[in-house]
């Protein structure tokens, strides 16, 4: 992107491994293609400290909210009903906030990239 060097970084909480990702995706893409995946990929994608606050949701009862932000349906019902399997997978997440954010944000670049490949 020539006209916009650091769009990536009008992201919140955009990580460095995150921003080469991105980076890295977008490359072959046009300038329409990269405007157009940027604005699929902000609509789709979550700040670590946004799973950071759901996380600590789960100590106050409301265990696995995280797993539903991040599409991991079956984990979010089994964390909610055990009280985040006793708490423990709570912490868990706790420390690995930022890889699950990640992981769902490389998931969604891939789903933006794909998208934004299809148009013109």
């Amino acid at each position: 992107m020539s006209t916009y060097p650091n769009s990536y970084m009008m992201f919140d909480g955009m990580t460095p491994e995150e921003f080469s990702f991105v980076q890295q995706a977008t490359a072959a893409l046009t300038e329409n293609q990269q405007r157009y995946f940027m604005g699929v990929y902000a609509s789709k994608r979550r700040n670590p400290q946004d799973i950071l606050l759901a996380t600590l949701a789960g100590f106050l009862g409301v265990s696995g909210i995280q797993r539903f932000m991040t599409d991991q349906i079956g984990m979010g019902i089994v964390y909610f009903f055990t009280a985040g399997f006793c708490f423990i997978g709570t912490i868990v997440d706790l420390i690995n906030y930022k890889s699950i954010a990640n992981e769902y944000n490389q998931k969604m670049a891939f789903e933006s990239f794909n998208i934004a490949k299809m148009t013109n």
